[in-house]
């Protein structure tokens, strides 16, 4: 009874090694999950940009759960985040370059600053600060920006926009390849190609209108 069963085996064995090889299935990279690599550098709203130094699987509940183990340095924080909660949370790749030089021309236009309450206009200020945009961050940058020639800012201004330019200056340096220092004194080269305050064009003052009626309206 051994023997048959033996030679099927071979007989089966030699016929599957007769057929054509099937294409190699196109590998995968290594360690990458929803468009995220190993090391990447991305930009977690809440916090600015952080490295992906790891990918790991818990048990939560009896499910296997996948996730991004995000190291921001500056912090001094670690961050462990589920790979399938990425979109809600606004996780992102680092800003392309086009966007970048957006962000960075937005610092020389006019400072836009709307006749409200200063509490209001914090609230907005921080929203625009996580938001994860870079753009949105530089018109922080840019509205909460003082010269040597202009009266100091509150604290609480300048709480918010060292916050804003913070996370700015890390984008850009990532994506620059440069250090945070040279990275600030790029963003201050910008800020300071900006118009004076004060000196407004008749769009300009049209544009002052338009904020003035929209925040009666609120």
């Amino acid at each position: 009874m051994t023997a048959p069963v033996a030679a099927e085996k071979t007989a089966n064995e030699t016929k599957v090694a007769a057929k054509p090889a099937p294409a190699p299935a196109k590998a995968k990279p290594t360690g990458q999950k929803h468009g995220f690599k190993l090391n990447e550098f991305i930009v977690y709203p809440a916090h600015g940009v952080g490295q992906i130094i790891g990918m790991e699987t818990q048990e939560v509940a009896g499910f296997s759960l996948e996730l991004f183990v995000v190291s921001f340095i500056k912090d001094k924080m670690i961050l462990k985040v589920p790979t399938s909660k990425v979109s809600n949370v606004g996780m992102r790749k680092l800003a392309e370059t086009n966007v970048v030089d957006k962000a960075l021309s937005t610092l020389s236009g006019r400072a836009r600053i709307k006749r409200t309450m200063w509490s209001r206009r914090a609230q907005e200020y921080e929203a625009k600060i996580n938001s994860g945009d870079l753009v949105t961050i530089a018109e922080v940058v840019r509205d909460l920006y003082r010269s040597d020639t202009q009266p100091e800012q509150s604290y609480s201004e300048r709480q918010l926009y060292e916050a804003a330019l913070d996370r700015m200056a890390r984008e850009v340096a990532a994506v620059r390849k440069l250090i945070d220092s040279e990275a600030l004194k790029l963003i201050e080269s910008f800020l300071q190609k900006g118009p004076r305050r004060g000196q407004k064009t008749e769009s300009d003052a049209a544009d002052d209108a338009d904020e003035e009626d929209v925040d009666r309206a609120a």
